[in-house]
C-alpha cells in the first residue's frame, strides 16, 4: 500500500447519487483476485458503448477529466455489494481521493485498505467543488490529509476530518499485516513464554507435542 499525505491532482465530477459497486466494477470482472488490472473496466457499463468504443456521454470520458486522481461524486457512493474490487478498480484507474457527502459503510472501510482516501464533506461543499470542474482546461485541487483540508489556487480552503487511527495508517501505508508486523518483537516474546505443547504461530497454529498425562 502507498502512503497518502498530500495529493495535488485533476478533479473529475460524477454527479450522481447511490452509485453502487456493480456500476463501479460489474460482476463479470470479479474473477481475478489480484488488485491490479481493473482500471480499464471501471464503470464499464457507463464508460463504453455496446460496440466497445468509449461512450462520449459518460462524464469521465470528457477530455478535461483525463488523468484525474480526485473524484467528486454524490451521496451514498459505493452502496450495494461489499466487493473489494470496487476500490481496487478506482485505485487502478488512478483515483486516490473520493469526495462525497456520504459513503456506504463497507466501501468506506475498504477504501482505507486500498490506499484510497474517502473524504466526507457537506453536500453544498461537494456541489461547489463539482461546479469548479466545469472549466474546460480541467480543475486542479490539493487534498491534504496531514492537515485535513482541501485547497485550490482560487483560495478555496475547506476542512474535513478522518478517524485518527485510519489517518495514521494511510499516512504510513499500514494495512492489517503491516500493523501486525510492527509488533513482531512482542509476538516473539509471547510465543517464547507459551508452553511447547500449546499451538504456536511459527508452526502454523499446531501444537509441537502433546502434554503428558499423569
Amino acid at each position: 500500500m502507498e502512503t497518502f499525505r498530500r495529493l495535488e491532482g485533476t478533479v473529475a465530477a460524477l454527479c450522481r447519487s447511490n452509485i453502487d459497486t456493480d456500476q463501479i466494477i460489474p460482476k463479470q470482472f470479479l474473477k481475478r483476485i489480484e488488485r491490479t488490472g481493473f482500471g480499464d473496466v471501471l464503470f464499464f457499463d457507463w464508460r463504453y458503448k455496446d460496440d466497445g468504443t468509449p461512450n462520449p456521454d459518460f462524464e469521465l470520458n470528457q477530455p478535461k477529466f483525463a488523468g484525474a486522481s480526485i473524484l467528486v461524486t454524490g451521496r451514498n457512493f459505493g452502496c450495494g455489494s461489499s466487493r473489494e474490487h470496487a476500490p481496487w478498480a478506482l485505485r487502478d484507474y488512478g483515483i486516490r481521493a473520493i469526495i462525497a457527502p456520504s459513503f456506504a459503510d463497507i466501501f468506506y472501510n475498504n477504501c482505507f485498505k486500498t490506499g484510497l482516501l474517502p473524504v466526507i464533506l457537506p453536500e453544498e461543499r461537494v456541489e461547489e467543488l463539482a461546479k469548479k470542474t466545469g472549466a474546460a482546461g480541467g480543475y486542479v485541487a490539493t487534498v491534504d490529509l496531514e492537515h485535513e483540508c482541501i485547497v485550490d489556487a482560487d483560495g478555496l480552503h475547506t476542512t474535513f476530518t478522518v478517524d485518527p487511527f485510519r489517518r495514521h495508517c494511510l499516512m504510513n501505508a499500514l494495512d492489517e499485516i503491516a500493523l501486525t508486523l510492527e509488533h513482531t518483537d512482542e509476538i516473539a516474546q509471547y510465543e517464547a513464554r507459551r508452553p511447547a505443547w500449546l499451538p504456536h504461530a511459527a508452526d502454523g497454529g499446531s501444537a509441537r507435542s502433546q502434554p503428558r498425562r499423569h
